[in-house]
């Protein structure tokens, strides 16, 4: 994923030199863990971090900032079968079936979805859950993210995709991220290219969203997002660990993308996101749906469900 960065940079910018590597020492690196690749940004040792956006809090340590949001891939979640399943379904495998997943998320919604299925834990990589489906009969299927298939190379094996009515996705999964030094002017205005500006907003109303729940991995919470000409609708719920409860709503608001981007505008964050380049009413107003419909949800009683969600899940 770091790639497709440089590539579309390399594109953009084809003066800038560009160095890549994953030992804390280029210009643009990626890793699965934030600490060092932060501390190398605070010391000038890398100037461009790569992230899936789904890994990244909601709110990130001071002085740094997401400085663009790429346009989103596929962001649902997909069933990759085992090879004896290959002409099946969720909805046709036999009864009691071992579906794995490592996502509580997933597994509270398909307990909802899909009772007659039983859900466990599946760790690893995607080379070790896929090998682990292969290799044993410990499981019918294994849920993974479509867009993390695709950039392996793997699209072959999704069997099926799960659609909204099935399964929502994670906040931000799809989307990848780039982190800089908010007070990197010269970094800020660099990447602020790549932002594509429904994704943007988008993944800034998922990411309110959660902040205001206060929610994270270890509570089950899915979203769903479209904008449709100049309106940008959240669907959002929260579950318990066995998806017996659910508190789920959708609301919509009024984004005008196409407004042009004053000059003089103040930059703003917005959860964690610095996007100068995109209509800073437009941000605004995806911000505020996402703390709107958690606040509503929270009216309900989510905090008790994800509290207890949460107990449970420390418990294991």
């Amino acid at each position: 994923q770091t790639d497709s960065v440089a590539s579309r940079l390399k594109e953009l910018y084809p003066g800038v030199h560009l160095e890549i590597g994953e030992d804390i020492l280029p210009t643009i690196i990626y890793l699965p863990c934030f600490k060092p690749l932060e501390n190398a940004l605070e010391k000038n040792e890398v100037d461009i971090v790569v992230h899936s956006l789904k890994d990244l809090p909601t709110s990130l340590p001071p002085g740094f900032t997401i400085g663009a949001i790429l346009q989103r891939e596929n962001p649902h979640d997909a069933v990759v079968l085992h090879p004896k399943n290959a002409a099946l379904t969720l909805d046709s495998l036999p009864e009691k079936s071992v579906i794995g997943t490592s996502s509580l998320r997933r597994a509270a919604q398909l307990k909802k979805r899909f009772p007659q299925l039983e859900f466990e834990n599946i760790r690893g990589n995607l080379n070790t859950r896929l090998k682990k489906l292969d290799e044993k009969d410990d499981y019918a299927a294994i849920i993974l993210a479509a867009a993390g298939l695709k950039r392996m190379g793997w699209e072959s094996r999704i069997s099926q995709i799960l659609g909204p009515e099935d399964c929502m996705y994670a906040v931000g999964q799809g989307a990848l991220a780039v982190e800089v030094r908010a007070q990197d002017k010269d970094i800020l205005e660099m990447v602020s290219v790549l932002h594509h500006p429904d994704t943007v907003l988008r993944c800034i109303s998922e990411r309110a969203f959660l902040k205001q729940l206060e929610g994270g991995c270890s509570v089950p919470v899915a979203v769903h997002t479209e904008v449709k000409g100049s309106m940008l609708y959240l669907t959002g719920a929260v579950y318990s660990l066995d998806g017996a409860d659910c508190l789920k709503d959708t609301m919509q608001t009024v984004v005008e993308i196409d407004n042009k981007v004053s000059e003089s505008a103040q930059t703003c964050e917005h959860v964690g996101v610095t996007a100068s380049s995109v209509s800073s009413s437009a941000l605004e107003a995806a911000e505020k749906l996402g703390m709107d419909l958690a606040n509503a949800l929270l009216n309900k009683g989510a905090k008790d469900i994800l509290t207890t969600a949460r107990k449970l899940n420390d418990a294991r």
